[in-house]
């Protein structure tokens, strides 16, 4: 059980956790919920021993293994399969171990163990995965370094959840997954077999895949038991509850109040209202749950609704290099008020296909119509970067204002909200979410026809995602987004495009439709091309070759294949030891048994070569 008893930890002067009570039993799933900034992050830095706790313990069973996501993304040459297996370090270890053992004990423990584990079947287990997070058999081949840095954090995601630790603490694991990636990780916590506590500000991950909300409030933890949806009911019903003492404690007070007032005076009173003095000294005020407004957005309209389509492709390829394009064929129209969701893994072309609708990509062949002054607003994660990190809001709002007096500067900054002394605060003391706001505030500052939005969430909490909704839904223009949030998607989007193969293609179906396709196919479809999609408008990297990631895979075969045989002639030599099955049977029973387990594992290994060898034969012609 991970007990957190009465702890108290403050940052730079800042209490973010007052006294706070919770314990979690073995197999919960939690889900954990909290503003921005409230420390979350800084409460699971404490339960992995990273911070100190000013008060109060942390406690966990004495042999749990703690695992979380790397701050840092992987690299180097091994490929992504090696990189996952190495996130078991008993596996590892024992199988360099077992490559230089000589004394038969040790032979004999190690094989033993190694069974145990079943470490034979680990290979196929990392592969499946990282075939759910949307890697290939191919890119499972493929060097680290070759990935960009979104994909490597995948990676590593891979590699915290195969090590399947006793507690897993995952941060916002979906920020680097699209879609598709966040459907399959839900379906794999929700199935989980050990304890995981998840920061989350994905509505549908919280509702799908933990049976506990963990809420941080005010300093305080506070355990529900059920989804999302459940601790919002029951949240509700307590601050209700709350509301209702809070009143009653009130009318109390005064009660006592008056009565000392009006006879403490009085010496045949003087008694009994000393004693409602102590009363009211013992009178603890209830605090009364006051729920935080979340600070509203909101898109300025356009001036001018313009007449449908405002957008026409016909017979469009588009891409970064001509001789391969990403996409091919297509033609779609978008028209003033269309509300649209893009579908498909990342690296399928989705984000070509918007930087062409936002006219920051050129086509290679076909046409493109676009409506006479058609104003489009485009919102990328990338643009964070592009903020003037010394500036204040005021200072950004102001150069697209450069006429306008102070007063009015001042008003449309609290319109996007930053309003007071938040409009003075530099972008580099602004949280993500913060940093986010005012980007979008700014792309859409003119009020645009259409509004395209490149994975908009990622730093905003749940209410502020909700809020993000309520604007897009409230906007009367065209709105084409991009991202993993379901929430967002089913709230807002009334129509859905898949772009995968090359190809753009409406979608019939629902999302609870396309999640069943997801988790039915992800394991076994081959990978979305240009895995490693090059950073903004750089030309993507051509692919290799079948016959390359074939070949690696026969050479990794071979050399399992060579690996286990050595450890079988030591087993053997072991095993033709004089007098070992009367002297020490035991130990000959268990090296019967480690020879048993290693020739299962040649036997995996030598069918992985055969299966790759014939492949590389029919990629060859």
């Amino acid at each position: 059980m991970l007990a957190i008893n009465d702890i108290s930890i403050r940052i730079a002067g800042r209490l973010l956790i007052d006294q706070a009570t919770v314990q979690i039993a073995p197999g919960s799933r939690v889900g954990f919920v909290g503003r921005n900034g409230t420390g979350k992050s800084t409460l699971f830095k404490a339960i992995r021993g990273e911070l100190a706790t000013e008060s109060g313990s942390i406690t966990l069973p004495p042999r749990w293994q703690i695992g979380s996501l790397a701050q840092e993304a992987p690299s180097g040459p091994e490929s992504l399969l090696e990189v996952v297996l190495q996130a078991d370090t008993e596996r590892h270890a024992l199988l360099r171990e077992a490559e230089t053992a000589h004394d038969p004990d040790r032979i004999a423990e190690i094989q033993t163990r190694l069974a145990d584990i079943d470490a034979h079947s680990a290979p196929a287990r990392a592969a499946a995965i990282l075939s759910g997070l949307g890697f290939s058999a191919a890119d499972q081949a493929r060097s680290c370094s070759e990935f960009s840095g979104g994909w490597r954090m995948r990676v590593a995601l891979a590699a915290t959840l195969f090590a399947a630790p006793d507690l897993l603490l995952l941060d916002e694991p979906t920020n680097y997954l699209d879609l598709e990636g966040t459907l399959w990780l839900e379906d794999h916590l929700a199935g989980y077999p050990r304890t995981v506590i998840v920061i989350s500000h994905d509505r549908d991950l919280l509702e799908t895949s933990v049976d506990q909300i963990m809420h941080l409030d005010r300093g305080k933890l506070t355990l529900y038991r059920g989804g999302y949806s459940s601790f919002e009911e029951q949240r509700a019903s307590r601050e209700l509850l709350d509301a209702k003492q809070v009143k009653r404690q009130e009318a109390e007070r005064k009660r006592l109040q008056d009565f000392v007032d009006r006879f403490k005076a009085k010496a045949t009173k003087a008694r009994q209202a000393q004693s409602r003095v102590k009363m009211l000294e013992k009178m603890k005020p209830i605090a009364a749950l006051v729920t935080q407004d979340v600070q509203e957005i909101s898109f300025p309209p356009p001036e001018k609704m313009l007449s449908p389509p405002i957008i026409a492709l016909n017979n469009v390829a588009i891409g970064y290099d001509p001789a391969s394009p990403v996409l091919t064929k297509v033609t779609l129209r978008i028209d003033h008020d269309d509300r649209i969701a893009l579908l498909g893994a990342n690296g399928n072309g989705k984000s070509t296909l918007i930087k062409l609708l936002a006219n920051r990509l050129e086509p290679f062949s076909g046409a493109v119509t676009r409506a006479d002054k058609l104003s489009i607003a485009y919102f990328a994660q990338h643009q964070l970067d592009e903020l003037n990190e010394d500036g204040s809001p005021y200072d950004h709002v102001r150069r697209l204002m450069p006429d306008a007096p102070e007063s009015k500067v001042r008003a449309r900054a609290g319109a996007i909200g930053f309003s007071g002394k938040a409009a003075d605060t530099l972008v580099k003391s602004l949280s993500g979410g913060e940093k986010a706001r005012l980007l979008l505030g700014l792309a859409t500052f003119h009020g645009p026809n259409m509004i395209i939005l490149d994975e908009p969430t990622n730093h905003l909490d749940i209410d502020s995602r909700a809020a993000l909704a309520e604007a897009i839904n409230d906007f009367p223009g065209a709105v084409i987004m991009v991202s993993h949030d379901r929430y967002l998607i089913e709230a807002c989007a009334d129509r859905l495009w898949v772009v995968a193969d090359g190809a753009v293609t409406p979608y019939d179906g629902d999302l609870d439709d396309y999640r069943r396709t997801v988790l039915t196919t992800r394991g076994s479809r081959s990978a979305p091309r240009d895995r490693s999609e090059p950073a903004r408008d750089a030309a993507p990297r051509p692919r290799a070759p079948k016959r390359v990631p074939l070949r690696q895979q026969i050479a990794a075969a071979e050399a399992e294949i060579e690996r286990i045989t050595a450890i079988i002639d030591k087993i053997d030599a072991a095993l033709a030891l004089p007098d070992l099955f009367t002297g020490d049977p035991k130990q000959a029973a268990q090296l019967g048994t480690a020879r048993t387990n290693a020739e299962a594992a040649l036997r995996k290994a030598e069918d992985d070569w055969l299966q790759a060898s014939a492949a590389f034969d029919d990629a060859q012609g």
